[in-house]
Order: structure tokens, then sequence, then C-alpha cells
């Protein structure tokens, strides 16, 4: 796999930016730099880059589609790079035997139907696969995730499942909203799940331009792609 010296330079100035933001948001915050990881979201990025992040220090990567990021986590374990696998992006039932071969994470478990698939299908991993549960901040479905109510039937699901283990929940801020309103709203429903169900403690929010509210609202993860990777249209 051929690696451009001059990408390498550029990827490891925006993480060294990003990294940044992520320590300023978390001293803000009164926590520990330690206490967020970067999820590096690299969807229509070629495996190359995600080999280049690794030997920047990146762990965790996402991906929104099977198809690409099957092809792409192969790719990249044949180069001989470990990485931990976040499914991001909507996920339909029947790709349920395809995402568990590679992913580490899913992050995009919206109904019970969903959880029972990918529980099906995870019944023979070595470890169980990790799961958070999307939420509907602003009750929409129609862009994925969970209302309120369902949340809990979901969750239930999730655990009563011998090959999956319910590692927390994801959100995407609503468009329009203030993302502080979206993720103080978020936070309570983690805290309310956590209670409920302890190893819970996984909260998936924040993405390039409003890392800095979900970190202040408790994120553990964000989930970092233009900023780190540049601006999609202009892929060679």
């Amino acid at each position: 796999m051929e690696h451009d010296g001059g990408r390498r330079a550029e990827l490891a100035a925006n993480l060294v930016e990003v990294r940044d933001r992520i320590a300023r948001a978390c001293e803000a915050a009164g926590r520990p730099v330690d206490s967020v990881t970067l999820t590096a979201v690299t969807k229509t990025y070629p495996a190359s880059d995600v080999v280049l992040l690794a030997g920047l220090g990146v762990t965790d990567v996402g991906e929104n589609k099977d198809q690409e990021a099957a092809a792409k986590a192969a790719a990249v374990s044949a180069e001989g790079v470990r990485l931990r696998w976040h499914f991001v992006g909507r996920l339909q039932r029947n790709k349920a035997k395809s995402v568990i071969r590679y992913a580490d994470v899913v992050e995009s478990v919206d109904s019970e139907r969903l959880a029972v698939a990918l529980g099906r299908a995870a019944e023979d991993r070595e470890t169980p696969l990790d799961v958070l549960i999307q939420i509907s901040i602003d009750g929409d479905p129609a862009r994925g995730g969970v209302v309120e109510d369902d949340l809990w039937r979901v969750s239930d699901t999730v655990t009563s499942s011998d090959g999956l283990r319910l590692a927390g929940v994801m959100a995407v801020a609503p468009l329009g909203w203030d993302p502080d309103r979206a993720f103080e709203r978020l936070a309570a429903l983690a805290g309310r799940l956590n209670d409920r169900h302890p190893g819970a403690t996984t909260v998936s929010a924040g993405m390039s331009g409003d890392l800095e509210a979900a970190v202040r609202h408790g994120a553990t993860h964000v989930r970092i792609g233009t900023s780190l990777l540049g601006m999609r249209n202009s892929l060679r």
C-alpha cells in the first residue's frame, strides 16, 4: 500500500489541532484529557489514510456503510494494523452478519429487531460485540435513533443477548438545535441508562463542529471526520 508523505504530514497537522481542541475542551470542563477518545470517521477515505492515522496514534475509526467498511477493514488488517472499528451509520438487519466480522462496536442500534439480528450474528464471536443505542434527541425517528420510551426496551433486548454488550449511547445533535441543549438532553438519558445498566458508560457524541459542547456534557467519544481528514468534495 503506497503512502503519500505529504498526506501523512497533512493528517499529522490536523490531528495535532483536533487533539488540542479536545484537550482544551476537557480542561474547560474540568475533565482529564484521557477521558475522551477520538474516533476518526474515515468514510469515503482510502485505507491508506486509515493506516497513516494508525501510525500517528489513532486507535479508533468509524465507518457508516458496510460494503465500504468491510473492504477497508480487510485492507488495513492486511497491512498488519489493528484498530478498533466503529460502525456509525444506519444499519439494515440483513447486514448484521457482515458487520460483526470486522466491527468492534456498533453505535447505531435503534430497534429491538436490529438488536436481535446483531445478537444472533454475534453468538459465535470470541468476545461480545459492543453496542451503543442511538438516541433520537428531537424524537424524530426519520434520521435514526430511538425515542425515549423505546430506549429501555432496546437496552433490555441488548443485555439479554449473550453475543452483545451494552456499552452506552450515541447521538447526533439535530440540525437547528443548540448543541448544548442537545447534549444536555443526551447526558440526562445516558445517566438514566447507566443507573439501570451500570456498565453502559460510553457516550458517543460530538463531531467536528460541536465537539466542545459534547465534551462539556460528558461525551466519552467524539466522532471527527472533516477536521481530521479534510472536506470530502476535495478528494483526488
